[in-house]
């Protein structure tokens, strides 16, 4: 007697092999058989007749440090076919955290990945200090899909120097083994790896970059050595420059990366996109990462599934109107109300009377660059043309772009629109698929629970399967044995998760049943849900007949069934 088959499904088992018709078994959480027709009974069956059947897939770059804490369902992702993500990015999280630092790092949190801080104070239940201790306070919530983490360079930085590691003061032989000893009683525990960051856009909300965004090699290679002799962990990078804030900072940065992770003989995983600046520049790091791996060292350059941007509409945490005095009163109104306001002649011709004067480098591109910015249709495409731009919409209609988005949302206050800033340089996702097909990429780049008022990046998976092995059209697509290979195997691979990511006897049961024909991403919406009553964007999805965690069916026609199987996975 079997738990669960799956019969009569269109395999796409992870490995980039090509599809097949049969059917999966499963019993006490792992599949234990995959063939052309199971016989046997089996206390739950799904007819997967016409579907895809793929593996779970495994997000690894994602900010639900805090939100694990109070949201067991770790939403969106949950309605994404995710059935396994990692925090700790990007240097910041909240462990090791002594009581009297917990308040700096959370206010770290909202300063570097936008997760308000009035959230984080009503949802977090402090229960530890140590990062074991932290391993140990989530495993003890069931919850949708499984949660593994990286032990974080800023709160190490704090815990061992204090105030000399937030000014960013450098480490002493004596801190840089204090920081040593920290990681590696965290990777015996079960931390997946190391996270640190280098640019200049992650810093403190008085403008500071956080601890460690300095360090020097000692430091780096220092700690790096601790996963070598554990023969354990990742080592991630967020560079100089990932943003374009500093346009030869990659290909610096890609030299030593190089050597560390030749040194320690570990995954060494930085973060790279492409930006305006120097369009072509991504390929020198891409080439040097596969040249490595050609060596036989493990540095990986993690890209993005689609273009990247800022989400905007009424409510949002940026605007490009945001600064007109009479937009700008609106703001405390609620969302219908402004939408009302806005159909209002006098108070429309108000706001387009009035200047555009921002200093902060979002608000002026969003003030500058309405060829980049793009209303969300349903179906949502991620690579519109021109033509569909606010400028190419407005020179169409024979109105400025900003009378023409003040009338798009006054019919529709709901509206989002998207302002591509990166991975767009060239006006489409070309760029994307490139970096997606080179041998010296993984996918990641998700930051699924961050800026949770300014991108909702968490749906990257089923943008993966419909727009890159389906719906393209302004250029070439990706086979769909590639693009599920991408983000299942290729990422629980990377992180050593070697249980998962396959359709194969003895793995993990982390699948997913799709209707492929019917998959889409709905549009971004604004929600009030986070502790305390805070706003953020999710994004929900249409086709996931069901999402299986470790045997459970826990998404089941594109809603939670309320099973919590999921757990901590420790390294």
């Amino acid at each position: 007697m079997h738990d669960l088959v799956i019969r009569n499904g269109r395999i796409v088992d992870g490995t980039g092999a090509a599809a097949f018709a049969g059917d999966v078994a499963v019993t006490d959480g792992r599949i234990t058989e995959v063939a052309t027709h199971i016989d046997g009974l089996a206390r739950r069956q799904i007819d997967a007749d016409g579907r895809l059947v793929t593996p779970g897939v495994v997000d690894i770059h994602t900010h639900y440090d805090g939100q694990v804490v109070w949201d067991p369902d770790v939403t969106p992702s949950c309605w994404h076919g995710v059935t396994t993500v990692v925090t700790g990015n990007c240097s910041v999280g909240f462990a090791p955290c002594a009581p009297e630092m917990r308040d700096t790092l959370i206010e770290m949190m909202e300063s570097v990945e936008d997760i308000p801080a009035s959230a984080l104070r009503a949802g977090m239940e402090w229960s530890w200090e140590s990062f074991p201790e932290y391993l140990d306070a989530l495993a003890r919530t069931p919850r949708t899909l499984d949660v593994g983490t990286q032990i974080p360079h800023a709160p190490v930085r704090m815990h061992v120097m204090g105030e000399r590691g937030i000014r960013n003061e450098p480490a002493t032989p004596a801190d840089i083994a204090a920081m040593a000893a920290l990681v590696r009683e965290a990777i015996a525990a079960g931390a997946l790896g190391f996270s640190t960051s280098r640019t200049m856009l992650h810093h403190s909300r008085d403008g500071v970059p956080i601890p460690g965004t300095y360090a020097a090699e000692d430091e780096l290679f220092g700690i790096g050595e601790m996963l070598r002799d554990l023969g354990r962990g990742l080592y991630e990078v967020v560079p100089s420059g990932v943003a374009g804030e500093d346009l030869d900072g990659p290909a610096r940065e890609v030299e030593w990366m190089a050597r560390l992770a030749a040194h320690i003989g570990r995954p060494v995983c930085f973060l790279l996109t492409q930006n305006n600046g120097r369009p072509e520049a991504w390929r020198e790091c891409a080439d040097a990462a596969a040249a490595a791996q050609a060596r036989g060292d493990q540095l990986v350059l993690q890209v993005a599934g689609r273009p990247s941007g800022l989400l905007f509409g009424l409510g949002t945490t940026y605007h490009p109107l945001d600064d007109r005095p009479s937009f700008k009163a609106l703001a405390e109104l609620p969302i219908d109300v402004q939408g009302a306001r806005l159909r209002d002649p006098a108070v429309r011709a108000a706001i387009l009377a009035e200047e555009q004067t921002y200093d902060d480098p979002y608000r002026a591109f969003l003030r500058t660059h309405w060829e980049r910015m793009f209303p969300f249709g349903d179906p949502i495409d991620y690579e519109p043309g021109p033509e569909q731009s606010i400028a190419g919409l407005a020179a169409a209609a024979g109105v400025s772009p900003a009378a023409l988005l003040v009338d798009l949302m006054a019919a529709d206050p709901s509206m989002l629109f998207m302002a591509h800033i990166i991975n767009y340089a060239h006006g489409d996702a070309e760029t994307v698929r490139e970096m997606l097909t080179h041998p010296g990429t993984t996918l990641g780049l998700s930051d699924g629970g961050a800026h949770v008022a300014i991108i909702c990046d968490a749906s990257i998976p089923t943008t993966m399967l419909t727009h890159w092995a389906r719906d393209r059209s302004r250029g070439e697509r990706l086979p769909l044995e590639f693009v599920v290979k991408r983000q299942t195997s290729d990422t629980a691979r990377l992180y050593g998760l070697h249980d998962r990511g396959v359709i194969a006897p003895g793995r993990l049961a982390d699948l997913n049943v799709i209707d492929f024909e019917r998959l889409a991403v709905r549009r971004p919406e604004l929600v009030w849900d986070l502790p305390g009553g805070g706003k953020r964007l999710v994004q929900r999805a249409d086709g996931y007949v069901a999402t299986v965690k470790s045997g459970e069916v826990t998404v089941e026609h594109d809603e939670l069934t309320g099973a919590r199987p999921g757990r901590v996975v420790r390294g």
